[in-house]
């Protein structure tokens, strides 16, 4: 049977975006299908506003730091007043002006409604249906909503990353529940704005699945900029006191604030999509079930990004999307499992991390060494008055690789580095031997292998091995 398309993708997103503008590149015939804008929560409300807002946070932080006579010669700044609206007014931009562009060769189907499955190779938007040999499913997800009385009476008070951009002012107190990436960084980006932050975790400790020196170092530049931090309680009861909220805790405290941040992970929701008129199987969290190979129940649709519920950050669901699109048209398949991803949470000190987690190495009872580099112990670093931070790496005594955590300034772009190496398996005397630009922050990476070899140098048989080679050479 011919059908209308090559491909159909649904959501644009980064995974979305990435299928659909390939495929179009390979001259493929693609129709993209999104019930909102292009860029999905990504581009319009996650990733690429919340960076403006921490830009501006730490640019308001500097500012407060530098002397009289200095402040006197910096450019008049942006207001805090037309903050989110000139967040909207780059997005705005962003979206007209530089990512249609890349759309050029796909058939769009722009905020005409959800799209709906009416079988494996049909879907309809509205009254219109669209057919294709194939089909990516590049949905997404939606934010996670407490399941507390109250909160269905908070209105414009309560906030998730959905609204949150969208904000007429800055507000003077706010309560961030949640203790991740997207908690910490609002959190801490709001409390350099202005804002009285109040923050309620359920765990003992702030980023609760990582490594627990980098949380205790990100829980302290928390408090240092004023945010009060509560852990291990939640929240059990929500009051709208008229022009403000109050919250009860599970330990009997009572906070009250302007807005509610509910940052507490991502849901899934495809009812509008009726998967089950393509025979697509969701698992018990409610993702779309895909095989290594990213393919759905049904083989000719596969499953891309965040909706299928492995690793929840934009530029794996882009690489998803790469992976996917590569799979559907080649005879050799690619595992997507097998590709490390690594992450970064844009607080400050910036916290990235790569490979396996020093619990998960225990919990696999793997041996292995920690090697730890300190920021405080380089020159570049005391100089430059950014000492705070660590390149910490989990590895064998052989050298093999299997995690890294980095805490400190340019750590999202020093852990690119570590993710190559783990997924070419390259081990810790090659990262010493690769020169690093000096007096860099990515110095520190070569440091920390330098540190391995002198730990391996303490053995007193390499000792002797080194110094009858040396001897010889001499004769």
């Amino acid at each position: 049977m011919k059908h209308e398309y090559d491909l159909i993708c649904i959501g644009l997103g980064p995974a979305g975006m990435a299928v659909s503008i390939m495929a179009s590149e390979m001259g493929l015939k693609v129709c993209a299908i999104e019930k909102n804008k292009i860029g999905g929560e990504c581009m319009n409300c996650g990733c690429i506003p919340s960076k403006a807002i921490l830009r501006m946070a730490q640019f308001r932080k500097d500012v407060e730091n530098l002397p009289l006579f200095q402040m006197e010669k910096l450019p008049t700044t942006q207001p805090l007043s037309t903050l989110f609206e000139n967040i909207q007014s780059d997005l705005k931009y962003i979206n007209e002006k530089k990512t249609l562009k890349m759309f050029d060769k796909v058939d769009l189907v722009l905020g005409k409604g959800f799209a709906e499955f009416v079988d494996s190779n049909t879907v309809k938007v509205a009254d219109k249906t669209y057919t294709a040999n194939k089909i990516f499913i590049a949905a997404g997800t939606k934010p996670t909503l407490l399941n507390v009385p109250g909160i269905d009476s908070l209105g414009e008070m309560l906030l998730t990353n959905e609204n949150l951009f969208k904000l007429d002012a800055v507000p003077q107190s706010m309560i961030v529940q949640g203790g991740g990436a997207i908690a910490c960084e609002m959190a801490q980006a709001f409390a350099r704005l202005g804002t009285e932050v109040t923050m309620i975790q359920r765990s003992k400790n702030i980023l609760s699945k990582q490594d627990s020196q980098a949380a205790t170092i990100l829980e302290k530049s928390l408090r240092e900029d004023g945010i009060k931090l509560y852990t291990g309680q939640t929240i059990q009861k929500i009051e709208n006191l008229g022009d403000k909220l109050q919250i009860t805790t599970s330990t009997n405290q009572t906070f009250q604030a302007q807005k509610l941040l509910a940052a507490s992970g991502r849901a899934y929701d495809f009812s509008s999509m009726k998967l089950e008129n393509s025979n697509i199987k969701i698992n018990q969290h409610g993702a779309i079930i895909v095989d290594k190979k990213l393919r759905t129940s049904q083989k000719n649709i596969y499953a891309v990004g965040d909706c299928n519920g492995h690793y929840l950050f934009s530029h794996a669901a882009m690489h998803q999307g790469m992976i996917a699109l590569i799979n559907s048209m080649m005879p050799v398949k690619m595992n997507f499992k097998k590709f490390v991803v690594p992450a970064t949470i844009f607080t400050e000190p910036q916290v990235s991390y790569v490979g396996l987690t020093e619990t998960q190495l225990k919990q696999k009872g793997i041996k292995y060494k920690t090697i730890t580099a300190k920021y405080e112990d380089y020159g570049a670093a005391i100089a430059e008055k950014i000492p705070q931070g660590f390149v910490k790496v989990f590895c064998s005594s052989l050298g093999k690789i299997y995690g890294v955590v980095i805490v400190g300034h340019g750590s999202g772009e020093m852990i690119n580095e570590w993710a190559l190496a783990i997924q070419k398996k390259v081990r810790m005397h090659e990262i010493m031997m690769l020169q690093h630009s000096f007096p860099t922050m990515g110095f520190l990476s070569k440091r920390v292998s330098e540190m391995w070899m002198m730990e391996k140098m303490k053995s007193t048989k390499l000792q002797k091995m080194c110094q009858i080679f040396f001897r010889k050479s001499l004769s």
